[in-house]
């Protein structure tokens, strides 16, 4: 009996050590969704805006937000569980819809305002789809 009472107050120290962690990583949460937010302005900046320029820019934007991004991760004190698995299949699901939206915007949907606010919409729909499981994981 001694045994089970000591496992009991194990298992309860995990769940409470877990539960600490979990709620000091709602960083991830705000993470998602900058991300999903800067899809709505990427996106269609890089459908619309066309030339040298547009791209200049673009790149650069994209780069400052990724870099801020990471350096904002990298900060965090608590990494939520399971968070390499999600954060792997948000950037795959979220390249795939990028690389096809970039694909068809530039070759069937040239200059489409509507085709490139539909594509920001499903370039950001990965981050705000895990960002949502998360708050409710939580």
């Amino acid at each position: 009996m001694n045994e089970q009472a000591d496992a009991a107050a194990s298992l309860k120290g995990i769940a409470r050590i877990e539960a600490k962690a979990r709620g000091r990583s709602g960083w991830y949460v705000g993470y998602l969704w900058m991300f999903a937010g800067w899809q709505l302005v990427l996106v269609p900046a890089v459908l619309l805006w066309h030339g040298p320029v547009g791209a200049t820019v673009s790149a650069l934007a994209n780069a400052v937000v990724v870099a801020g991004l990471s350096l904002f991760a990298t900060r965090q004190p608590v990494v939520p569980r399971g968070h390499v698995a999600t954060h792997l299949t948000v950037v795959g699901v979220w390249a795939v819809a990028y690389v096809l939206a970039l694909v068809l915007g530039l070759t069937a949907f040239p200059d489409s305002l509507a085709f490139a606010a539909a594509a920001a919409v499903v370039c950001a729909l990965p981050a705000a789809v895990a960002a949502r499981r998360e708050v409710r994981a939580a």
